[in-house]
């Protein structure tokens, strides 16, 4: 069983950064794809970005392009996501996920296994 933990979320102004950190346990997070997703107010829940299991390869929706970026750190068992130029649309409850392919689903949520709880991010205007 793999379990996530998302934090590093809060309240900012628009045009600031956040970090968010997933922490991995119950197995080594290098066997897993991570994505983070986002779901704001009334939202359905929609792909932000992911990672490859060795952190080689990247995908980002258009929205976060530039601004938004993942990485991994498999020695610490952690996966970030680097946010910045934040604006108040990125306002969402932000969620990791883990599953054990990396494929040309990997922007669908219910192609993985694995959820965080969830961190609450607010970008103010």
């Amino acid at each position: 069983q793999v379990q996530l933990v998302e934090s590093g979320g809060g309240l900012v102004q628009a045009g600031g950064s956040l970090r968010l950190s997933c922490a991995v346990s119950g197995r080594t997070v290098s066997g897993y794809a991570v994505g983070w997703f986002r779901q704001g107010p009334e939202k359905e829940r929609e792909f932000v970005a992911a990672i490859s299991q060795s952190g080689r390869l990247t995908d980002y929706a258009d929205s976060v392009k530039g601004r938004f970026t993942i990485s991994r750190d498999n020695a610490k068992n952690t996966v970030s996501l680097q946010m910045n130029s934040l604006k108040p649309e990125d306002t969402a409850v932000y969620y990791c996920a883990a599953r054990e392919t990396y494929s040309s689903s990997r922007s669908q949520p219910g192609q993985y296994a694995y959820w965080g709880q969830g961190t609450q991010v607010t970008v103010s205007s």
